[in-house]
Formats: C-alpha cells, sequence, structure tokens
C-alpha cells in the first residue's frame, strides 16, 4: 500500500508541474489598449478588455512608431499602444511599446 501512495503522489506532483511552470513568469505577454498615465520609468495601460496595468520602463524598453525608434517621453496618455512584457520579481517590465501611427492627413 505505502508503494500505491507514492506513486499516487509522484504522478500527482508530475502533472502538477508544468501547469505551475506556465502560470506567469517566464515568458512574453502581450497586450493592446490605451496609455492611462506615464510618470517616467512607470506607464499605465487600460487594456482593450477593461484591466488596467502598470508596466515599468527600462533601459532595454524599446518604443517605436512604425519603424521610428522613440525615446519613453513619446509615451502619452490617450495614446494606443501595443505592449511586450514579462513579469520579473513581482513587476510587469515592458520590453517593446508600439505606439499606433498617426492618422494619415485629408
Amino acid at each position: 500500500m505505502t508503494k500505491t501512495w507514492r506513486a499516487a503522489i509522484v504522478l500527482a506532483a508530475a502533472l502538477a508541474l508544468p501547469a505551475a511552470a506556465l502560470a506567469h513568469g517566464g515568458h512574453l505577454h502581450k497586450a493592446l489598449g490605451t496609455i492611462a498615465r506615464t510618470d517616467g520609468v512607470h506607464v499605465d495601460v487600460k487594456t482593450t478588455d477593461g484591466k488596467t496595468l502598470t508596466l515599468t520602463l527600462d533601459k532595454n524598453t524599446a518604443v517605436t512608431r512604425g519603424k521610428d525608434k522613440l525615446d519613453a517621453t513619446a509615451l502619452k496618455a490617450g495614446a494606443r499602444v501595443s505592449v511586450d512584457y514579462m513579469e520579473e520579481n513581482k513587476m510587469m517590465m515592458a520590453r517593446a511599446i508600439k505606439l499606433s501611427t498617426a492618422p494619415a492627413a485629408k
């Protein structure tokens, strides 16, 4: 009977580990939304599903509009964005922020 319990515990652990590994950290997340607020090193993005993400910017965060590379000062409240971020040390670190292209002039 002891061998049966050991086998059951090993099987349960083997099935649970992959699910825990995929939970959040370690892979790139993507979101679409509108910038709600900026304060230099943080950007709040209200996503299309109504959630607000607080993203941390660092020197590795790429900010672009089309093919143009920009700096973080281009991020303004109300701008529509696509963001790529990773959860690191319980913070959401922005890896890329893509600003929507300006509408064509008429």
